[in-house]
């Protein structure tokens, strides 16, 4: 029998664990911390999300691994009403979070040794460890054409993408499309910023017509309402695209357990079914966003890409990575130093602007001392 292989052996190390001596020096501030590291919701719960999910309270049977009828009419509803995109009956299916669904998406598919999991370079570690999980090969990579004879089997993109808030345009995205359909190969798409365009920038889902054309097949998008409707407490997501993958993906969650509780699942259809409290909020982090921005260049950081989603990446022409959030850190400003995403990233930082008025603005002072 073989040993066992600790998970230190198998998974990197969690990288939020690194900030903690950051995250002291930042706290030791007279004036307290302002954490803009982590993309978290502080904004409160809308009142109606939170009434769907105290009348739906009284829950003592299990809830549908599917998702209610109504809840997947009204996903299917927001994709059609917000972002132009028709899934066919049934091809949509509630997640616990995001991230649960982008970290076993590979096991799920029944990825494994020998299978490559595509991922852009710089991204989200959850695209890694979930291919390493799955005990696939994860490749970081933005040329699909330089891949060479790997046996890819999922290819993930991620626009508006985090870190660093790039938005992929209809004819990037319909070229990704047409190469992993000449291989057959999977494409998943993650779409949790879909919402968040700023400056004009307009995001596209991988599902619209413009770029896949009037098939779903091998393509998934991932949806998450944490930012969107300050649900990250609640574990809100779902995926939609392709009915025999999402079919698929259900077979194998009703046998994990893999549910979205009733309660959360009766927040998530009120969520869906009004876009006003989602206008309100996306005004609030349109407001913060452009403070910070203003704030960090007149103090001579650049700021590249950051068109859409909750981040602004930028770089110092005297910093690396960790050197710019220990500069930071001594303002009592916390970041996530680019070098989290990717080496790629080892000259920037990603600042969140999830942070309350208040933080913000004292952030904004304390760039101006």
């Amino acid at each position: 029998m073989g040993e066992r292989r600790p998970v230190t052996d198998r998974l990197p190390t969690f990288p939020w664990d690194r900030l903690t001596p950051y995250k002291k020096t930042a706290s030791a501030h007279p004036d307290g911390i302002v954490d803009l590291s982590v993309g978290t919701p502080v904004d409160p719960v809308p009142d109606n999300l939170r009434k769907a999910l105290a009348d739906a309270a009284n829950s003592p049977g299990y809830p549908l691994t599917w998702g209610t009828p109504e809840l997947r009419a009204s996903i299917q509803g927001w994709l059609e009403r917000r972002h132009g995109v028709r899934v066919a009956d049934g091809a949509v299916l509630p997640t616990v979070g995001s991230k649960e669904l982008v970290a076993w998406l590979p096991t799920l598919l029944g990825l494994g040794a020998g299978d490559t999991v595509v991922h852009p370079e710089l991204a989200y570690p959850t695209y890694d460890v979930g291919a390493r999980v799955a005990g696939a090969t994860p490749v970081p990579s933005d040329g699909l054409t330089s891949l060479g004879p790997a046996d890819v089997k999922l290819v993930w993109v991620n626009s508006p993408g985090n870190p660093t808030g790039r938005v992929l345009g209809v004819d990037h995205l319909r070229k990704v499309v047409a190469w992993a359909r000449e291989r057959d190969a999977i494409v998943a798409s993650d779409e949790c910023y879909l919402d968040l365009g700023w400056d004009g920038a307009e995001p596209v889902s991988i599902l619209h017509p413009d770029v896949c054309g009037d098939s779903h097949e091998n393509l998934l998008a991932v949806h998450s309402l944490s930012k969107r409707s300050n649900l990250a407490g609640y574990r809100a997501a779902f995926v939609a695209g392709d009915p025999d993958l999402v079919a698929e993906l259900l077979a194998v969650r009703k046998h994990a357990g893999m549910i979205v509780p009733a309660p959360v699942q009766a927040a998530m259809k009120a969520a869906l079914d009004d876009d006003a409290h989602a206008a309100e909020q996306k005004e609030r982090y349109r407001d913060r966003r452009a403070k910070l921005r203003t704030a960090f260049e007149q103090a001579g950081w650049r700021i590249e890409h950051s068109d859409a989603g909750l981040y602004l990446w930028a770089s110092h022409p005297d910093h690396d990575s960790w050197g710019a959030v220990g500069a930071l850190a001594e303002r009592g400003m916390l970041v996530a130093p680019g070098a989290f995403y990717g080496t790629a990233g080892d000259r920037h930082v990603r600042v969140a602007f999830t942070a309350t008025d208040e933080r913000v603005d004292t952030a904004v002072k304390r760039l101006s001392e």
